[in-house]
């Protein structure tokens, strides 16, 4: 069986007309991707490499080995009605909700010109994280806030789709320090202004759920592009706008 999954993830991949009997969808998915030579980490989006119809098909995949997992740890899941369907709505919560930001392509954004030529600081914030530490898939909740300093050549998008970039970012396996500086260079190549700081503050469940299960410990971390890492005045006002944090 190792044999044939090696010589399976080395063959070319298949076009989108061919039909593999008995491959699963998550080596066809692979195979695509190393074709691309691209990396699929867990805070990775691999939106462009699954095609109609498949994202389907990998549910189920998900779902029959979740069940095998569930197998492994000796749960009755034809006797226990608590858990018969666990496997189904694991994999569901995993593919379409928990790490939906995996597989969809990025939220469509409205851009307007910034027509009367703004150039004052703009914080959003606070914006509720939930995200996963990809060590152990226990979930890491929190906040965010965006500051932008905007330009004559920003452009302009709502306030709302904020809100949308940082749960498609975040809706991945994550490392904090990591999914920070992704969300703030997705959105310096959105909006293209003079400055952005991104701060984010997080629980981690890793660290409470088990572990040395400290109850209260939060991560606070940030990151400064342009303005905001040259000026220390605008960096000082942005912090200190920012409400308290209480968690």
């Amino acid at each position: 069986m190792h044999a044939m999954f090696t010589n399976l993830a080395s063959t070319p991949a298949t076009s989108p007309n061919e039909s593999e009997e008995g491959v699963p969808i998550s080596v066809k998915i692979r195979q695509r991707l190393q074709a691309a030579n691209q990396r699929f980490h867990a805070n990775d989006n691999i939106a462009n490499f699954i095609q109609p119809g498949e994202l389907e098909q990998l549910l189920d995949e998900v779902e029959s080995k979740m069940q095998t997992v569930l197998d492994s740890m000796v749960i009755d899941t034809d006797g226990d009605h608590n858990s018969r369907d666990t496997a189904r709505r694991v994999a569901k919560m995993y593919l379409n909700e928990v790490f939906r930001g995996r597989y969809v392509e990025m939220p469509r954004l409205t851009e307007f010109p910034n027509a009367e030529r703004l150039n004052e600081l703009m914080i959003v914030g606070p914006i509720t994280v939930r995200s996963a530490c990809s060590h152990h898939l226990c979930p890491v909740i929190g906040k965010i806030w965006i500051g932008l300093l905007p330009n004559e050549h920003t452009n302009v998008i709502g306030l709302s789709k904020y809100a949308r970039l940082v749960d498609w970012v975040m809706g991945r396996p994550q490392i904090q320090e990591e999914a920070v500086v992704q969300l703030a260079d997705l959105i310096v190549e959105k909006t293209k202004p003079d400055g952005l700081a991104v701060v984010m503050e997080a629980s981690h469940f890793c660290m409470s759920w088990r572990g040395v299960r400290e109850m209260d410990s939060k991560m606070l971390n940030s990151v400064m592009r342009g303005a905001f890492l040259q000026d220390s005045t605008l960096r000082r006002e942005f912090l200190a706008l920012i409400p308290k944090r209480n968690g």
